[in-house]
């Protein structure tokens, strides 16, 4: 039973001002795993305010001041990476595996890529007389998911951290276990008092607080497109800056001279992958018609190869999705797709066999759709996918960017130059081809309702920066 009943405010463990918890439940038992405080306005303020006072110095820290405490952080988030990898698992139910392999294993990464874009990043570049200035924008307020919490939280606050920034994390309430984790590494790393404060508590009472908030320079959030709109909406009378990333339905296009196996198959695994709650996963299938029966089989086979199951036992592919909100949302989302007409491939409604505690969903393949159905076009954040057809590329393209959202789009094809003008056509933040690796320097964004902005590598650290241009830097010439 984990009590997480303290927020982390200018570099102390402190008790909420007005105390309220909220119980924390395991995804893969039903049962409690432990509470959390649920924080106010008030206690937002608190931590806003030291966040400012801290920023006066650590904005002034030098390139080697922040690159040494980069080092630190991940020399002591390499000593908790087990605790890591566990509180993932407890919290929101990925299976030990991935939880070890991507989910802990991901905040080493983006704390490594902050630390070697640091290393090589020019804050400062001459144009003629005039001087560029690359300086931190100051108070950061962080609003982050449960689908993926280290991830976030880290391409967050590790770029942040690094061009001087101070700031203020919420993260998620249903998922709070990582967060408390993550912050007690960044104090035993010696992080200054005020530069990284953490405040628990739900959108309503804590996100509305940071986002609205004179003082919060920025706000960064990850979660719905609903949610996102609320964000921008309560901080635009203080004319923060507002990065979001939000929801998606990517499209993943197979052309027909693809590795239709291979592709297919991938495809799949893209979407089951986390109990398919992913925001950029490759949700919508394209495939040709003249093919259609041959991709069924091969996403059928890959389905039912998915092994649902305990999270910490070593044989689950994956396991429940986070909530019983969010399995009743996934369950009316199925039941709505073959009230519209698509054909049930695999899985389907209710709880998989001999899984009756839990809120584990069936991995689901509906074929037959068509991109009106609400399958098609509402993101279902669960294992299911759907399969749609086409008879030309130019339809397929015309298909997969006819969404209001663009975070992600997937193309498979064995002509790598036909794969690429599929790739330039799609309205998309990041586009993959051939199930490329992640890759951790790449941008990651979205066009349309998906988001703006971009985190990850290189292009994290403009979020976080302002441009000022000292005019007559250098005298001219009189010559």
């Amino acid at each position: 039973m984990r009590d997480y009943l303290k927020f982390y405010i200018n570099g102390q463990w402190v008790d909420p001002l007005s105390p309220r918890s909220l119980d924390v439940i395991n995804p893969a038992t039903e049962a409690v795993a432990g509470r959390i405080s649920i924080g106010s306005a008030a206690d937002v303020d608190r931590a806003v305010r030291a966040a400012r006072a801290a920023f006066a110095t650590y904005s002034q820290t030098s390139l080697d001041e922040r690159v040494a405490l980069l080092e630190k952080i991940i020399e002591e988030y390499k000593k908790r990476y087990a605790d890591m990898a566990a509180a993932v698992t407890e919290e929101m139910g990925a299976p030990a595996k991935l939880a070890n392999d991507s989910q802990a294993a991901i905040g080493i990464g983006h704390l490594s890529t902050a630390l070697s874009v640091l290393k090589e990043y020019k804050f400062q570049e001459a144009r003629g007389t005039t001087t560029l200035f690359k300086e931190p924008i100051g108070v950061c307020g962080f609003i982050t998911p449960w689908n993926w919490p280290v991830n976030q939280i880290a391409c967050k606050v590790a770029p942040a951290l690094a061009v001087g920034c101070t700031m203020v994390l919420k993260p998620s309430e249903i998922a709070p276990f990582s967060a408390q984790v993550w912050t007690e590494i960044l104090d035993a790393a010696g992080v200054p008092a005020g530069v990284f404060n953490l405040v628990n508590g739900d959108g309503p009472g804590v996100g509305t607080a940071i986002a609205s908030h004179p003082e919060v320079d920025m706000v960064s959030f990850t979660g719905s497109t609903r949610a996102g709109i609320e964000v921008a909406r309560n901080a635009a009378p203080t004319v923060k800056r507002v990065h979001q990333e939000l929801g998606g339905k990517s499209p993943n296009i197979i052309l027909p001279d693809a590795d239709f196996k291979r592709a297919v198959t991938s495809g799949v695994r893209g979407v089951m992958q986390n109990s398919g709650q992913s925001c950029n996963a490759p949700t919508r299938m394209l495939v040709p018609n003249a093919r259609m029966a041959e991709a069924l089989e091969y996403a059928k086979a890959a389905a039912e190869a998915t092994t649902v199951g305990d999270p910490v036992s070593s044989g689950a592919t994956i396991g429940p999705v986070v909530s019983a909100a969010q399995w009743d949302k996934i369950q009316t989302l199925i039941a709505k797709g073959l009230e519209e007409g698509a054909t049930l491939v695999a899985g389907g409604p209710g709880k998989p066999e001999g899984l009756s505690t839990g809120y584990y969903v069936k991995p689901t393949i509906l074929g037959g759709v068509n991109n009106a159905m609400t399958v098609a076009r509402e993101e279902i954040f669960g294992p299911v996918l759907v399969i749609m057809g086409y008879d030309t590329v130019d339809e397929a393209v015309e298909i997969g960017n006819d969404t209001v959202y663009g975070l992600a789009a997937y193309v498979s094809g064995g002509d790598i130059d036909a794969a690429r003008k599929v790739a330039s056509r799609l309205r998309a933040g990041q586009v993959n081809i051939n199930s490329a690796p992640t890759d951790l320097n790449a941008p990651f964004g979205g066009f349309k309702q998906s988001g703006n902005g971009r985190e990850w590598g290189e292009d994290a650290f403009g979020e976080f920066l302002e441009t000022k241009a000292v005019v007559g830097f250098t005298p001219r010439s009189k010559t």
